[in-house]
């Protein structure tokens, strides 16, 4: 049951309806979409559990981003080694609007962009999708909520993201550094009130106002790293006008902030809505209308900027001795492109086009993961990361092992493994995507997925 007063506070609220409203959270509708991975190719067609096929004639699609689709009922995704192995995501389909938001701007893809407040990672998969041969920066303050972003991005696989843990007030150690900040801010939740009714028990006027400054404070402390021409998407899960259009209204308040607009298709039942003040442009997201949650975003521009300030960098990489490169050469090629450095005793492979922006982040910022981790070089024998068997490199080292869905259910739990074959470092696949490595002996195989990460009960 909604509380009276949260209803009460929405009477104002542009396109609310009150009785589709209510019913669609007495009805308790679960509504599951996931988003693919583009650059991990598997049959979906003979997948037993999202039932698509390769046509997609038989499959709904989220209408605002493409690669997306409406499940026809919750499978258990624990059981699904492909969810595991990074070869879609599962995204409430309203958040997914950011697709369609890029695709309007025409940002290019080799843009450096930053998702402020990334945990658990979903929107940021999606960046990396987008931005292919950009950087993406994936930042999450609190630490319990940065090590779910890092398993997230990890099993994404891509190789031009990079995960930092720094409080809003570290931006302004990076002036003018970003084409793309994405704020999907903490907030009050209303907007996943029927996918989680529990949380419905959080919500207070109290709490809504306290969200506010906090968000009017991000917004604040982060605004100069955004380039001029840069763009700021803003967005919440939170009905709340003082989380939404009071918060365009302070963004649109910022010195060299425009708002901006998009035309968006009138079927798809998305209301426009308009700030008091400024009257800048945003977009609300209702169950009753939209086959999603409750979602809120809007879009800046900064046209100006006159401080003149860049970020310098200070940070030298760690070069690799010789023994290490032809450690590595002797096992495979790395892709054009790239180059290797030494952190944190792991080889790590970078982007070579993004070095400088590479050591300004962390000549400031605290970086929890970056580029592709190789592994590391013990004597003439590399020990390969496991986020490197996640990767959607073409060429990776060593064998490849395919396994069937009770196998690989058995390896996601770290189980013992009886198999046959050569002997030595394995790629463990599931219809030939990468879950992890395994190293075959004489007598037995080591198991090396991530114990954290392990399947513990199904």
């Amino acid at each position: 049951m909604l509380p009276a007063s949260f209803l009460n506070s929405l009477q104002n609220t542009p396109g609310f309806q009150l009785e589709s409203f209510k019913r669609v959270h007495e009805t308790s509708q679960a509504i599951t979409s996931i988003r693919r991975n583009q650059f991990k190719k598997w049959d979906s067609g003979a997948h037993s559990f999202l039932h698509l096929n390769d046509s997609e004639t038989n499959v709904e699609t989220v209408p605002w981003c493409r690669n997306a689709f409406y499940l026809k009922e919750r499978p258990s995704f624990v059981l699904d080694p492909l969810w595991h192995a990074g070869a879609y995501y599962v995204q409430e389909a309203s958040s997914m609007f950011v697709q369609y938001i890029l695709e309007q701007l025409k940002i290019p893809s080799q843009s450096v962009v930053i998702d402020v407040c990334a945990a658990p990672g979903g929107k940021s998969t999606l960046l990396a999708n987008y931005f292919y041969d950009g950087l993406i920066i994936s930042n999450e303050i609190i630490k319990s909520r940065n090590a779910i972003l890092v398993e997230n991005l990890t099993k994404w696989g891509a190789d031009n993201t990079v995960v930092t843990q720094n409080d809003p007030s570290h931006f302004a150690s990076l002036p003018q550094f970003f084409d793309l900040m994405l704020i999907d801010a903490p907030c009050s939740g209303s907007g996943l009130f029927r996918k989680d009714p529990d949380a419905i028990k959080e919500w207070s006027e109290e709490n809504v106002q306290h969200c506010s400054l906090r968000q009017q404070r991000i917004v604040e402390e982060t605004a100069a790293a955004l380039k001029q021409g840069g763009y700021l998407i803003y967005s919440t899960c939170s009905y709340s006008m003082e989380e939404d259009e009071k918060i365009m209204d302070h963004i649109a308040s910022i010195p060299g902030f425009q708002n901006v607009s998009i035309p968006i298709p009138a079927s798809w039942n998305i209301v426009t809505t308009e700030s008091e003040i400024h009257h800048a442009i945003g977009y609300r997201f209702y169950p009753d209308q939209v086959k999603g949650e409750g979602f809120f975003i809007s879009i800046f521009q900064k046209i100006e900027d006159t401080s003149n300030y860049y970020s310098t960098a200070h940070f030298n990489f760690t070069p690799l001795t010789k023994n290490e490169i032809n450690v590595i050469q002797n096992h495979f090629e790395l892709p054009q492109g790239y180059q290797l450095i030494s952190h944190q005793s792991e080889c790590i492979a970078i982007p070579s086009k993004y070095e400088n922006e590479l050591r300004i982040l962390l000549s400031h910022w605290y970086v929890k993961k970056m580029g592709m981790s190789i592994g590391e070089i013990k004597g003439k024998d590399l020990i390969p990361a496991h986020q490197l068997a996640m990767s959607y490199w073409a060429t990776l080292p060593y064998q490849r092992h395919e396994l069937n869905i009770k196998e690989a259910l058995d390896y996601l739990r770290r189980a013992s493994l009886q198999m046959e074959g050569p002997k030595g470092w394995t790629l463990m696949t599931f219809q030939n995507i990468g879950l992890g490595w395994a190293k075959i002996l004489p007598q037995r195989c080591n198991n090396y997925y991530p114990n954290e990460w392990r399947i513990l009960n199904y």
